[in-house]
């Protein structure tokens, strides 16, 4: 029993710490979805459309899995200059 709360202490001590980063992928595609036009349910049917075709879930998993792990061991993100963190 001992050894089974053991490691749901350690499982969740692991999942609940991590080092995310700016996310400038998933943010620049927010960004450029915000600005897209002036009218919001132009915004709305494209970010819809967006997440149909799992656009928005390849940038984050991209952002998390790939630019900030080589941000994280590299010391610079490939994407962006770094002046707006």
């Amino acid at each position: 029993m001992k050894k089974k709360i053991l490691g749901l202490v350690a499982g969740i001590a692991l999942l609940t710490t991590s080092c995310l980063g700016p996310n400038r992928a998933f943010n620049g595609l927010n960004d450029w979805n915000d600005n897209l036009s002036e009218n919001r349910w132009a915004n709305e049917a494209v970010f819809i459309g967006l997440n149909i075709v799992p656009v928005y879930g390849l940038a984050y998993l991209g952002d998390i899995l790939i630019f900030n792990s080589i941000e994280f061991w590299g010391g610079e993100n490939p994407i962006g200059d770094g002046d707006d963190m």
